[in-house]
């Protein structure tokens, strides 16, 4: 049993890696394919209910009515990844992450000719019990290529930060949990930015303690 009991309408920061640290994300195709798999798996309906409404050209709104979690930012690393989720019905979390992890490592497998687990187990969880930590996460998150030195949040493609502070939205994120407590998207920019920086910092200075 879980030591995280998923609550419906809470939020949650679930991570997790390859197995033995083993990159999880070799080029852009896959990346793409486990984005695409955060929105095909992010619904109740089974696969023949989608095509049919897919197939009458249904209202994105139908489609989407079968929603299980609220994704509110994401970052994927070429080893890990980082959510935070809000469940929206019993179980949706665990169903969601099932779905996600099973279909994307047989994609994986049967692209590079492997068997066996991709990731390191089952999936992290900790529960997001204040607000002032939902914001601290929503930052440690966006901003995670950042904090593990691999890119500017800003100029990397592969988690939800350039929704945050553009305009223009993808659709995937539900971001007015975060975004409608800052003055402008310039301020959340900020906001995430200073404390990628402070993390970044942090995570530097503990190596560098453990290696001297």
């Amino acid at each position: 049993m879980r030591k995280t009991q998923f609550v419906n309408g809470e939020y949650y920061h679930i991570y997790n890696r390859g197995v033995d640290k083993r990159e999880v994300f070799l080029d852009s195709s896959d990346y793409f394919r486990f984005i695409k798999s955060l929105r095909e798996f992010n619904n109740s309906l089974t696969r023949e209910e989608r095509m049919r409404l897919e197939s009458k050209r249904s209202k994105k709104s139908e489609l989407s009515s079968g929603k299980i979690v609220e994704i509110v930012c994401f970052c994927l690393n070429p080893n890990h990844y980082h959510f935070i989720l809000k469940q929206l019905v019993n179980k949706g979390i665990e169903n969601f992450m099932h779905k996600l992890s099973t279909g994307y490592t047989n994609y994986f497998n049967k692209k590079n000719d492997r068997n066996g687990s991709l990731f390191q187990g089952p999936f992290k969880s900790v529960h997001i019990g204040s607000n002032n930590y939902l914001l601290y996460l929503s930052a440690y998150v966006n901003c995670n290529s950042e904090v593990h030195g691999i890119s500017p949040a800003e100029n990397y493609k592969w988690c939800s930060f350039r929704d945050y502070i553009s305009k223009k939205s993808s659709g995937l994120c539900s971001k007015d949990i975060i975004l409608s407590q800052f003055s402008s998207l310039n301020e959340y920019r900020e906001f995430a930015k200073n404390n990628a920086k402070e993390m970044k910092y942090k995570k530097e200075t503990e190596k560098l303690l453990l290696e001297g």
